[in-house]
């Protein structure tokens, strides 16, 4: 004589209320889009970083593919100095976050 236990299928929703408790917030559907936007209001300088960074290395390749190797120079060093920015907005963004969360 066989003993069965009687199996009952996981339930489709079970992980719900684990990531609720993981998370620390009810859990909602966000597309991308909306994340994004969501993001850019949370830290704007991050954006503007990067806008800055990828603008002065478009115009330093193409002043250097020009031939105009002043402006190139001049271009790298920008989109250094971008760069630098954008990182530390990130991070004061990150640090702003934390401190909200406490």
């Amino acid at each position: 004589m066989e003993n069965k236990k009687a199996e009952v299928p996981p339930s489709e929703f079970d992980w719900l209320p684990l990531h609720n408790e993981v998370s620390g917030r009810m859990a909602f559907d966000e597309t991308s889009k909306e994340k994004f936007i969501r993001k850019v209001k949370e830290n704007p300088l991050v954006p503007i970083g990067c806008m800055a960074t990828a603008g002065a290395l478009t115009y330093g390749l193409w002043s250097f593919r020009s031939g105009n190797r002043v402006m190139s120079q001049y271009m790298m060093r920008l989109r250094v100095a971008a760069q630098g920015f954008t990182l530390v907005a990130l991070i004061v963004g990150i640090g702003i976050a934390a401190a909200k969360n406490k």
